[in-house]
Formats: C-alpha cells, sequence, structure tokens
C-alpha cells in the first residue's frame, strides 16, 4: 500500500498539500508552517478571517505577525510546544477572535511534520467550527431539559452527574449523546456555557472582573482569569480591551 501511494505522490507536478481541498472548506482554517511558525500553506478561509486581501499576505508569516498581541503570541507559544516537544494537540476547545471581527468556538488540532529520521520539521494544522445543533431538533430535545437547567444556573453551575439526573441519563449515556449533537463532552458544553456567559458580560457591561466571574459561576477571580485564559488565550481584562478595539 505504502508503495502504490509513493507511486500516486511520485508522478505529481508539485507535493500534494490538500490546499486546493481544504480551500472549498468554509467551516475550517487550514494551515501548513515550518520550525520558525511561518505559514507556508493556507487556505481561503484563514485569509477571510485575517482581514487580509489574498494569501500572499498571510504566506511567510508568523501568528504573531499576522495577529494583534497578545492573541499572535498566544499561537506562537501553541506552535513552539507542538515542534519543540513533537507531541500533538488533540482537539482542544477553543474561543477564536480573528482580526476580521469573527469570533467563534472551534476545535484545533495541530501535528507535528517529521522527516524519515524523525526530526520535526514543521507542522499542520486545522481548526473547525463548532457546530451547534437547532434547539427543535428532536435528538437536542433529549437533553434540552438538562441544558437549559445548567443555563439558568450558572451562578453555580450543576455537575455533570446533576444533569445526567436531570435528562434521566447515566453520565456515560450523557456524555455520548452530547458528543453526537455538539461534538463536545459534557465538561466542555459546561465550560463553554460559563465562557460565553463571561465574555457576553466582559463586552456589553462595565461589570467588574470579579462579578462577572462570579455570573459565571466562580467565586474564585484567579480560576476564573485561568480558566477564561485557557479557552481564549486572553485574561478577561484582556479581551475586553480587545473586543473594544474590533
Amino acid at each position: 500500500m505504502a508503495n502504490m501511494i509513493e507511486e500516486i505522490f511520485q508522478q505529481l507536478p508539485s507535493p500534494f498539500t490538500g490546499e486546493e481541498l481544504f480551500d472549498h472548506l468554509t467551516d475550517s482554517v487550514f494551515f501548513i508552517k515550518n520550525t520558525r511558525g511561518e505559514y507556508l500553506v493556507v487556505n481561503e478561509t484563514l485569509v477571510q478571517r485575517s482581514g487580509v486581501r489574498g494569501k500572499q499576505d498571510v504566506l511567510g508569516r508568523t501568528a504573531d505577525q499576522l495577529h494583534d498581541a497578545p492573541l499572535g503570541q498566544r499561537y506562537v507559544e501553541q506552535d513552539r510546544q507542538v515542534i519543540e516537544t513533537g507531541r500533538p494537540l488533540l482537539s482542544q476547545l477553543e474561543l477564536h477572535l480573528y482580526p476580521s471581527g469573527i469570533v467563534g468556538w472551534c476545535m484545533t488540532t495541530k501535528l507535528p511534520m517529521k522527516d524519515r529520521n524523525g526530526n520535526v520539521i514543521g507542522l499542520v494544522g486545522i481548526s473547525q467550527d463548532l457546530k451547534l445543533p437547532d434547539y427543535e431538533t428532536e435528538e437536542y430535545a433529549h437533553v434540552a431539559e438538562a441544558l437549559k437547567y445548567a443555563e439558568d444556573n450558572l451562578s453555580q453551575p450543576p455537575s455533570v452527574e446533576q444533569l445526567a439526573s436531570i435528562a434521566m441519563m447515566s453520565r456515560y449515556q450523557l456524555d455520548r449523546r452530547m458528543r453526537q449533537i455538539f461534538g463536545i463532552s459534557t465538561g466542555q458544553w459546561l465550560m463553554k456555557a460559563r465562557i460565553d456567559t463571561a465574555q457576553n458580560l466582559l463586552i456589553g457591561t462595565d461589570m467588574s472582573i470579579a462579578s462577572i466571574g462570579l455570573e459565571a459561576g466562580y467565586a474564585d477571580q484567579s480560576a476564573f482569569t485561568r480558566q477564561f485564559r485557557r479557552a481564549t488565550g486572553l485574561t478577561p481584562r484582556e479581551y475586553r480591551a480587545v473586543r473594544k478595539r474590533t
């Protein structure tokens, strides 16, 4: 099989990168980078969300040259970790804020690219938009009551076990259904709901960071800041400042 694949690729006029295929996926950002973190291959979705005219404005640049601080630096550090350790970043749930003003949740995966000797020579990555279901779908109705309860009680967020009980399922059954509907676990959905609440309050009110943390279910402001930064790459204060500039 390996020989058959090599035989096909040897007949191509240029190396196959998948670029043309990923250009047609409007819900996914795709890229290949070298060990310096410079973009070598990108798809049209990344170009559009970066607010530039074309691929020529992206290629050869690093994330911190394409995105304003501190967001760009976050992506650079993420790339460096994959390149230096050789370990992949798998299905990380993240809230992305693009220079074009687009904000949305996505699942990011970055894989190291290695040569024949096992040395890391770059990375390939994809960030796919998180698909949220229609509230009226039959499948969603099975867990809607539990999720509505969670949304109404985020200041004192229920546990996954509580939500499973409300949904009249075991934790395993609820997790499996959540992955079928949302593509994420119940715990990830809870985190997302709390961060969504926090970001809406950060850009829509003048409430203090501590008060917003309480509304999102964080009694400890430092815990709120850690979780928010893990999801967005920014502290709540930095996020508020960045969104006010867009």
